[in-house]
């Protein structure tokens, strides 16, 4: 089938808003596009940073999906909302939520509609640090090492440890909870209008990196396993799936309902959803052993390889390595940095809390100048701290930092760790402490390219995408000279929503394979970063000491290791 004149969308779920953009299927051409931030979320309801909970409302998200892309088709106009295919969609992940047999989340209830317990749990979302390490600890007593498949570490980012926090802390959702669904099933579940929970195909992306869905052992671990960790799980894997699906299938037609609702024609495939990251490596044109950055409030690190390249090679301490979970027929690998961009803006709050709660008092402006004197300020904050960071030449003593702020996503999951700061003196400014943590980010993303390699599969590129990588030439220079290697660009600036609609295409038949979509709508590449040679030995000194202090961190300050295993114990003291 030809993609001439065929239409497609992609939707994509952030942490902060939904994104959505209508695209030409013929050459990837963006058509129209629209953002909706989510106004809960905003308002940080149903969250408390202090015991690291953070969870979504499902009305932001059902909300935002009507309202992006209805705006696009308004933009885009009748002709095209009356030739478009399909539409796929991305989220954040894992995100899941408990809900009843029909697969309605708990939240949409009216009796549970103000329970953080109902709502989607953010992959963010760390509350669950104990139950990861009961599973960590679980695993080791079996012979069969259920955990082989996601790194050898389970997360409590992840599914499993985040349901049994949900069964463990709440009775009422205890006892009308039916399953637990990912948001990126979620919403094609919607769309197509599922009303019982058995009938949602869910994606490999979401079963194999975070469900411990596999085919080595016939779908879920069994039943035992989870009761014996705890007899709340007992019987929960029959309310879950045993079959999974590839992004480039269907999850089936757009409901008559949403058909009406969004003003499309009723013959509209929704495709099977992915995880963010995953969509947006399509979006990126990723390449065999290229690790595909995206980059915004964290990492996503994905890598794709032949499967009978990889044959039996286990990378250990990463977020999962899943046949067909980011290009059908090839090993999908993630990794990734629990903060990034949340990195910098943390520093940036810091540093504006006097603006907001001590010039916020000032007599001398009005309210409304004031603010948007605060406002302003802000928003100069980071560009102005690169600026001044990128004047002080590079020395071995400088300032260092552990980008840990959010605990450790890869390698080596370890969500209790913290971050830190050395070699602090009087003379310790904003912008050298700011150098510090972009730095130790780019250190971060350097240990894990180091673990994939140290494992046999050679990373011969890097790809970066997302908020940072565009609009941070200062960051990026800095992760090439501490990679000492290239770092291409991607030229579009909604790459997950672009790979999501790729996979439409491909889902609606408009392509044989999603490799054939990249082919024809990718955008291409506008910039790309060479290492510094004079700064490439001098940086591989510093991310020396970077490890050094990591590891004095892990084992002296931080001594419970949560969720790391007896392995990765050994291997910190080893590598210290």
């Amino acid at each position: 089938m030809s993609a001439s004149n065929n239409y497609v969308i992609g939707v994509d779920y952030g942490s902060d808003s939904v994104r959505t953009i209508i695209v030409d299927a013929s050459n990837g051409n963006e058509i129209a596009a629209a953002v909706f931030y989510y106004p809960r979320w905003k308002k940080q309801l149903y969250c408390d940073p202090s015991t690291n909970q953070f969870r979504q409302h499902p009305l932001d998200y059902v909300e935002g999906l009507e309202v992006t892309i209805k705006e696009c088709l308004s933009k885009a106009g009748a002709d095209v909302a009356a030739n478009v295919k399909a539409i796929s969609v991305d989220t954040t992940g894992s995100t899941p939520v408990a809900v009843d047999k029909t697969g309605t989340p708990l939240a949409l209830l009216p009796e549970f509609q103000e329970n953080p317990h109902a709502m989607f749990v953010l992959w963010k979302d760390h509350t669950s640090v104990e139950e990861a390490a009961q599973i960590n600890e679980h695993a080791t007593k079996y012979s069969t090492n259920y955990l082989q498949f996601v790194g050898g570490i389970y997360s409590s980012e992840w599914f499993w440890a985040k349901l049994l926090r949900v069964l463990r802390a709440d009775e009422a959702v205890r006892n009308n909870i039916y399953s637990f669904v990912e948001h990126c099933d979620w919403i094609p579940f919607l769309l197509t209008g599922g009303n019982d929970v058995h009938t949602m195909r869910r994606g490999v992306c979401s079963a194999g990196h975070k469900i411990l869905w596999a085919k080595d052992w016939n779908g879920l671990p069994p039943n035992k396993w989870f009761a014996e960790l705890d007899p709340l799980l007992d019987g929960f894997t029959a309310k879950l799936f045993k079959d999974t699906y590839t992004s480039d299938q269907a999850a089936g037609t757009i409901s008559k309902e949403w058909a009406e609702k969004l003003g499309l024609p009723q013959d509209v495939v929704i495709g099977v959803g992915a995880f963010d990251a995953h969509m947006g490596a399509v979006g990126g044109q990723i390449e065999p052993y290229h690790l595909s950055k995206v980059m915004g409030t964290s990492t996503c690190d994905m890598l794709v390889a032949p499967t009978e390249e990889v044959a039996d090679k286990l990378v250990r301490g990463i977020c999962g390595q899943v046949p067909g979970s980011v290009i059908p027929g090839m090993i999908g690998m993630e990794a990734g940095q629990s903060a990034f961009g949340d990195a910098y803006a943390w520093f940036r709050n810091i540093l504006a809390w006097p603006l907001r709660n001590v010039m916020s008092q000032s007599s001398l402006v009005d309210g409304e100048t004031l603010q948007k004197l605060v406002d302003e300020t802000i928003d100069k904050i980071i560009p102005s701290l690169e600026k001044q960071a990128k004047q002080f030449p590079v020395e071995d003593e400088d300032e260092l930092a552990i980008d840990w702020l959010n605990g450790r996503r890869t390698p080596d999951a370890n969500q209790t760790l913290k971050g830190g700061f050395a070699g602090l003196n009087l003379g310790t400014d904003a912008p050298r402490m700011f150098r510090a943590v972009a730095e130790a980010t780019c250190f971060g993303a350097k240990a894990i390219v180091d673990r994939f390699n140290q494992q046999g599969v050679a990373v011969k590129g890097l790809i970066g995408m997302g908020g940072v990588a565009k609009k941070s030439p200062f960051i990026m220079q800095m992760m090439a000279d501490v990679m000492n290697m290239p770092i291409r660009i991607h030229k579009s600036e909604q790459t997950c929503a672009l790979g999501a609609a790729m996979f439409a295409a491909t889902a609606a038949g408009l392509f044989a394979r999603v490799e054939d979509a990249m082919d024809a709508m990718g955008q291409g590449f506008d910039a790309e970063y060479q290492p510094n040679a004079g700064l490439v030995p001098l940086y591989a000194r510093r991310y020396e000491k970077y490890k050094q202090l990591g590891s004095f961190l892990e084992q002296n300050i931080y001594q419970e290791l949560g969720e790391t295993t007896e392995v990765e114990k050994e291997n910190i003291v080893a590598t210290a």
